[in-house]
């Protein structure tokens, strides 16, 4: 491998602004940040920053002094920085800062010589001194999992069904961009809360105060969201189903001719929005590898982890002591031998490697016996014959012979395939007769009552008024539908009445 470094990264020609920066430059915009006077370079930027807010752009030396100042009043330890002009400088050369020359602020010819400079930031250095304050603003409020989008996405699918049939171009634009940022930002939470997890997880034997203050609200936290997931998921692929069915190249094609980004070919457009709207089927409308089914399963896992976590720790902490207590005494009493003698007899003691295998050996789950219980009163250790015989472990040789009831297997199948055509035969029984003016026998009561399950756990009322829901199940359709009066339908286990509400089981 050649020690030589990578050649530069090649730049357009014709481009300008953020696209000139290669990927040295965009790399050496952060230097600030390590920089030597790191803390001065931030306060500097930070008066900056107050600048652009008060539409003040371009900066000169003396009035990035007066916006310090101002600064300071507020903030003391912005008071720390010393001379500017150097600062200025070094960020000009590390293209933080754009320098330019102000002719107007010469008096006199000596001045005119001196060369009067301002100071702007560039795009992209507004953006890498952003992204040092989000990471210093960063808090652990910022993570955590948003059900409260899931009407307003529904309500935002719904509404981009309409303008894309009604031919509003621009209402196609607005809402597909917002429902692209509002995806990206449900991501990025979910994203920063699992990461939030882990690191409790990590940090619980060193502070399980925190963990123990905390396990409350994040346990009631993720069941809300997954609750809420579980019922918007397939009112959330309807949705997205029917806005497909007003036609998704035209969709795209609105969007792109509303999009008003001017360094974009048409092509260009027209791919950006096939791509977010493909995102978005992603998200919902595919029912099996859906991104919404994986955010619910990584929620119901840091749910079972945080419930091992908090067994750990309450175990930990049921004699009084945490283990980091306990671990900090045993140090200080190794601390405290006299004599290496006393400290081989306080490891054996501790440790016990020195006692016979048989003792040593541990429980197969040694979560379930917990550390204070008494060796008298545990369970006993399984040991192997060849441990006891001959104080070796035994070896690991190939899987035994598995036993097979081939009768029972092939007895329990028949069964299973009579249960599924007694079902199937039902639903299509109730599709093809109808459920109203006859008496159900039990396979079509049990197969009515299981479509009914289906169709009243998606009927969540995204608004105020719920107009239809519907339920499907054994190759048909259970549709519930609005009717005055109430309904009854007649089963071998009694009748079910339905106030305002009416059946109908189609294929």
């Amino acid at each position: 491998m050649s020690d030589q470094p990578d050649a530069p990264e090649p730049v357009d020609e014709g481009a300008f602004g953020i696209d000139a920066f290669s990927l040295d430059d965009r790399l050496r915009l952060f230097h600030f940040a390590a920089a030597e006077k790191r803390h001065e370079y931030l306060w500097l930027l930070r008066a900056f920053d107050r600048g652009r807010a008060n539409y003040q752009v371009l900066l000169h030396a003396s009035d990035a002094i007066g916006l310090l100042e101002r600064l300071t009043a507020e903030h003391p330890a912005a008071g720390a920085v010393g001379e500017v002009q150097p600062l200025l400088d070094a960020l000009a050369d590390w293209q933080v800062l754009d320098r330019s020359y102000d002719g107007t602020r010469a008096a006199n010819l000596a001045e005119y010589r001196n060369r009067h400079y301002v100071y702007q930031f560039t795009q992209a250095g507004y953006r890498a001194y952003r992204a040092v304050e989000d990471v210093l603003g960063a808090r652990l409020e910022d993570a955590q999992l948003s059900r409260l989008v899931f009407p307003d996405i529904l309500g935002d699918l719904h509404a981009l069904a309409e303008a894309n049939t009604a031919g509003d171009a621009e209402e196609v634009y607005r809402k597909l961009g917002r429902l692209d940022s509002v995806l990206n930002e449900m991501a990025q939470r979910a994203a920063r809360f699992y990461l939030m997890l882990g690191d409790l997880a990590r940090t619980n034997d060193a502070r399980p105060e925190v963990f123990l203050a905390h396990k409350d609200t994040l346990l009631a936290h993720m069941r809300e969201f997954t609750a809420e997931l579980g019922r918007y998921a397939p009112l959330l692929a309807e949705a997205v189903e029917k806005a497909a069915a007003t036609g998704v190249e035209r969709m795209i094609e609105y969007a792109a001719e509303a999009d008003e980004r001017l360094f974009r070919s048409p092509a260009d457009r027209l791919e950006d929005w096939r791509h977010r709207w493909d995102g978005i089927v992603h998200w919902f409308a595919e029912r099996e590898h859906s991104e919404t089914e994986r955010l619910q399963d990584a929620t119901v896992t840091a749910i079972r982890s945080v419930l091992a976590l908090l067994r750990r720790v309450t175990e930990a902490r049921r004699g009084g002591v945490s283990r980091e207590s306990q671990l900090r005494h045993l140090a200080q009493w190794f601390t405290s031998c006299e004599s290496d003698e006393d400290a081989h007899a306080l490891f054996q003691a501790v440790f016990g490697l020195g006692a016979p295998r048989h003792i040593a050996v541990p429980y197969a789950d040694p979560e379930q016996i917990p550390s204070r219980t008494s060796w008298w009163e545990a369970e006993p250790v399984e040991l192997a014959r060849t441990l006891v015989q001959s104080g070796r472990t035994p070896a690991l040789h190939g899987p035994g012979r598995i036993e097979r009831n081939d009768a029972q297997r092939v007895l329990l199948r028949a069964e299973q395939l009579k249960e599924q055509t007694e079902r199937r035969s039902a639903a299509n029984a109730l599709a093809s007769d109808g459920v109203y003016g006859r008496t159900l026998d039990e396979p079509e009561t049990r197969a009515l009552l299981a479509l009914l399950d289906v169709a009243l756990a998606a009927r969540v009322p995204a608004s105020r008024s719920v107009t239809a829901a519907s339920g499907a199940a054994h190759g048909v359709r259970l549709t519930l539908t609005p009717a005055e009066g109430s309904t009854t339908v007649d089963t071998v286990r009694g009748r079910l009445h339905l106030d305002g509400l009416r059946l109908e089981v189609t294929v």
